[in-house]
């Protein structure tokens, strides 16, 4: 089994600590998303883990902990999305720099195979035309260079919780472009984020991307990826497509712990926000 912690919230950055205790209970219970009066439980004993997979734009809260879970048996990589978008559009996440840093320390901690770089997703507005994408990119892959040697990338949706965002932003001057995929400037921006990864020495993927980028130099991608799992760690995983996401995610199956609407990232691009917050001792994490 793998288990993925967390494509619904940061559980690196918010709920760190809740869950080692689960991990030292052996298992956890959450809410069925789509049936929350169903409670589901999964096991978080390392002979029952084939992976751990996690997500974070900021996974600093979870960095003590790396080596008792190395040390208890499990088997684990990360998930890092790193922007650099300005503070409108992600308020609450550690800024440029400090990002940086503490993607150094995980890439340190593990190893740069272990660290996958997310620039995800990629957002067109007056503040972040393909200009500033072209040199946003630029700066973070040469700081990351050496560092990670994977990158995925996806172009944003619109869901009802992002057009939300998106509505809040145009009040505040900020336009954000509908991304058409057949639109040279943004075909453009990602040939040229294909070279520079290239570059910097990272293999770069899309992210349940429905069209063919790969005459730009960037190939269809798996998050949770059997084989990117073979090859660094040496177990077969399975090759079946989760057929929870969405049709063109090519994430082979996992288990996902973590619960809607409890990131206080507050990134207003986010399909996973319901729009509430939930405590770190809310009820419905045990």
């Amino acid at each position: 089994m793998i288990v993925s912690a967390s494509r619904r919230t940061d559980i690196p950055k918010f709920f760190a600590g809740w869950f080692m205790d689960r991990v030292r209970a052996g298992q956890c219970s959450f809410p069925n998303p789509f049936n929350p009066k169903q409670v589901l439980t999964v096991s978080l004993r390392p002979e029952d883990v084939e992976v751990l997979v996690f997500w974070s734009k900021d996974p600093r809260p979870l960095l003590p902990y790396l080596g008792t879970l190395e040390t208890a048996g499990f088997r684990f990589y990360f998930h890092f999305t790193l922007n650099g978008y300005p503070q409108p559009i992600e308020p609450n996440v550690p800024s440029l720099d400090e990002a940086l840093a503490a993607f150094v320390r995980l890439s340190d901690a593990l190893s740069p195979e272990r660290v996958i770089w997310r620039y995800d997703p990629i957002i067109l507005s007056n503040l972040t035309g393909p200009s500033y994408h072209e040199r946003r990119f630029r700066e973070i892959a040469r700081a990351l260079k050496g560092r990670t040697r994977r990158l995925m990338v996806s172009i944003v949706e619109e869901y009802a919780s992002t057009r939300r965002g998106f509505r809040k932003l145009s009040r505040e001057g900020i336009h954000v472009k509908r991304c058409d995929r057949d639109d040279p400037e943004l075909r453009r921006l990602l040939a040229t984020m294909a070279e520079i990864a290239m570059e910097s020495g990272m293999e770069i993927f899309s992210c349940a991307e429905p069209s063919d980028l790969s005459q730009l130099g960037i190939r269809h991608g798996k998050c949770i990826d059997n084989e990117y799992i073979e090859r660094v760690f040496g177990v077969r995983v399975t090759d079946k497509k989760d057929p929870s996401q969405r049709p063109a995610c090519g994430c082979v199956q996992s288990r996902d712990i973590g619960v809607y609407g409890t990131c206080r990232h507050g990134c207003v691009y986010c399909y996973a926000s319901h729009g509430h917050i939930l405590s770190q001792t809310s009820s419905c994490l045990s």
